[in-house]
């Protein structure tokens, strides 16, 4: 008979970009390269990464920190539209501001989106199989995070919306056979100096 073991699930938004997203910022360098030393000391099995660059750049980063520790580039992992939702399911107040947000991403972000949503939720979650724990990184985007954060907590599909996560912040999802999902750690900043800490948010939610 096969068996299942936990599988722990590390997320991480990229690094600070450049206003263009081409290539991180030296700040992004940095929180990067801290966030791979964080991670030296857990036993991950593979850093999985999207395809643009400043997921890859950060992904490089942090794997260069590791140990033999493989890359694996992902279009799972990518930036895209996870769900879209009917305005019936999103809260009266706030549905029109947040549809009309929705209609200003480019339309192959919001058709491919669901069925790479789909996938990642495939790929990276839930129990693995055999006898031995294992440890995965996934470097994204933060609508990704929101969308594995909020199947983790059997949220409605839609509240992938206003979860928002700070560049190179770890959240840490563990996956238990038998057990539901637990979140164990959100949008960790314990590893960036105070300097470093909740870029990719409005200035006005920084704490």
């Amino acid at each position: 008979m096969s068996t299942t073991a936990a599988r722990y699930l590390y997320l991480a938004r990229h690094g600070e970009a450049s206003p263009d997203e081409s290539e991180l910022t030296d700040a992004g360098c940095r929180q990067a390269v801290l966030l791979g030393e964080r991670l030296r000391r857990n036993p991950l099995a593979a850093v999985h990464h999207g395809p643009l660059p400043r997921a890859a750049r950060t992904a490089q980063l942090i794997g260069e920190q590791l140990d033999d520790v493989p890359l694996r580039v992902s279009e799972q992992a990518g930036d895209y539209i996870p769900y879209l939702p009917q305005r019936q399911e999103l809260p009266a107040e706030s549905a029109d501001a947040m549809l009309d947000r929705l209609s200003q991403f480019p339309d192959e972000e919001r058709d491919k989106g669901p069925e790479l949503a789909r996938s990642a939720l495939a790929q990276f979650t839930g129990p693995v199989d055999g006898d031995e724990p294992r440890h995965e990184l996934v470097v994204t985007h933060n609508f990704l995070i929101g969308w594995l954060v909020r199947a983790a907590l059997d949220a409605p599909k839609w509240r992938w919306m206003g979860l928002a996560h700070a560049n190179a912040a770890l959240t840490v999802i563990r996956y238990a056979p038998g057990r539901p999902a637990s979140v164990l750690l959100y949008n960790d900043t314990g590893h960036l100096p105070t300097e470093l800490r909740w870029t990719g948010f409005p200035a006005e939610l920084h704490v």
